[in-house]
């Protein structure tokens, strides 16, 4: 019997999504360039197992396929994706589907789709987020390409996704590389939601002397109220995690070195190029890019001689929750704002209300304040969450926190970079008249680049090398 749908790569996150596919009803045909890695893949698949033909070749896989074929590609990013394309064209009919589920640039992703577009052939790229838990189990899948390509595919995303209630976590955001345009501003978000968790578990470590079981106690309790997610939920249970081997807490073995696959820095690039301000999250990919200077710091440390201190203890542990909130609403707000700047760049009108929706569940930033969010952005009337009632409210309440916070990591010398950067775009944002009017003096004074009066309209100079006022 012919597969409903390919797919090539069965590394760890190829051959959980094809477990999923195939679990959910679907006959999948699959390829990995190492032969017996299929072999192991299909073996240990059990019952699935019959659901999944095992392929040799990519002539044998394009054989197993209903026409027109349908083939997802779970190979890294950059150049395999591009010699998998090359590979498979020979092979394909006009209307066959490729479709790219990797962590693409989405300007590869424009790239390969003008491209196939220029065939007369149908490319997706598709985001999905969810780490290897999800892609088996239920991922949030946001579409790119051709609408109609979509719609071909859209069951079988739609069947495999996570769930919020009974809507599928999977969406259409828009052609060409709009989907994986979103994962890339959902994995920036990450970035700044960890980085800023990270910053508030060091003012516990460092400024209260809290140890890791308490520090867990605090998430888990803090897990049952608004800062419900995913990301506080598993950060009290590595929190409370022993290491086996040394009966030590995990947290204390673990190398304070971060690393990165770059989909943070291609927000924060993207981020800049567009104009848009995502201030917390560069401070968190800075953040990262500091924590593999090991070296470097441990001579800071002895050069400086300048230990973190203790923080006040009364009340902080609320200001702190309080700080999390703010800043995280801060941070989605940067976050949609770079999507809202992208869509009217590249023409892409994203579903803000449905990129909110679709990140409800199945993704690393699933929150429960999502739900809110996507009722917020829906229309298109609010032009930044920060404004919309429930988070304005939200942000009277807590900012309060986010700045005592912010101000007791300062005193203490202990870092907040993303807490920091999100509170200086509140306070930004919330400015009428700030103080570009003197970048904009300096700016005319040696450059005669000229400003905006605020009395009189066109562009002026000022009483400085010659110019008149």
């Amino acid at each position: 019997m012919a597969a409903d749908i390919g797919l090539i790569g069965l590394g760890t996150m190829g051959a959980a999504l094809a477990l999923n596919i195939a679990e959910k009803g679907f006959d999948i045909a699959v390829f990995n360039r190492t032969t017996s890695v299929t072999e192991k893949f299909v073996a240990d698949a059990g019952d699935l197992g019959s659901r999944i033909t095992p392929c040799e070749t990519l002539e044998a896989l394009v054989a197993a396929l209903k026409t027109p074929r349908a083939i997802i590609l779970m190979v890294p990013a950059g150049a395999p994706v591009d010699e998998m394309i090359d590979h498979l064209l020979p092979l394909l009919d006009t209307d066959d589907l490729i479709i790219d589920c990797g962590n693409a640039n989405f300007h590869d992703t424009v790239r390969r789709a003008a491209a196939a577009a220029e065939r007369g052939s149908p490319y997706l790229g598709v985001g999905v987020s969810g780490g290897e838990e999800g892609a088996r189990h239920g991922p949030a899948i946001m579409g790119g390409g051709p609408k109609e390509a979509w719609d071909r595919v859209a069951p079988i995303f739609k069947a495999i996704a996570a769930r919020f209630g009974s809507s599928p976590c999977a969406d259409w955001m828009g052609p060409d590389g709009a989907g994986h345009f979103v994962k890339t501003v959902h994995n920036g978000i990450e970035y700044a939601d960890m980085e800023m968790i990270a910053e508030v578990y060091g003012i516990m470590r460092d400024g209260l002397g809290m140890t890791p079981l308490q520090v867990a106690d605090v998430f888990d309790r803090w897990n049952g109220g608004p800062l419900k997610s995913y990301l506080i939920e598993i950060t009290g249970m590595v929190s409370r995690a022993i290491d086996p081997k040394t009966g030590q807490p995990m947290l204390d073995v673990i190398k304070d070195s971060a690393g990165q696959k770059g989909t943070g820095r291609w927000t924060a690039i993207e981020a800049l190029m567009l104009g848009a301000p995502a201030t917390a999250i560069e401070a968190a990919v800075a953040a990262r890019n500091l924590s593999s200077r090991v070296s470097e710091r441990a001579e800071g440390a002895r050069i400086f001689d300048l230990p973190a201190k203790p923080v006040p203890a009364e009340g902080m542990i609320d200001r702190l929750e309080a700080a999390l909130l703010a800043g995280k609403i801060a941070c989605y707000a940067q976050g949609f704002g770079l999507l809202a700047a992208a869509s009217k760049e590249y023409g892409w009108s994203l579903p803000m209300g449905g990129i909110a929706r679709v990140w409800r569940a199945g993704c690393i930033i699933r929150s429960a304040m999502l739900d809110d969010m996507a009722t917020a952005m829906e229309g298109g009337e609010v032009t930044n969450l920060m404004f919309a009632p429930q988070f304005a409210d939200r942000l009277k309440r807590s900012e309060t926190g986010l700045r005592e916070v912010v101000s007791a990591g300062a005193l203490a010398r202990i870092p907040t970079p993303a807490l920091a950067a999100a509170l200086g775009y509140f306070d930004t944002m919330h400015t009428a008249r700030g103080t570009a009017n003197m970048l904009q003096a300096q700016r005319d004074f040696f450059g005669a680049h000229g400003f905006e009066r605020v009395d009189t309209p066109g562009a002026h100079h000022g009483p400085w090398g010659g110019h008149e006022a």
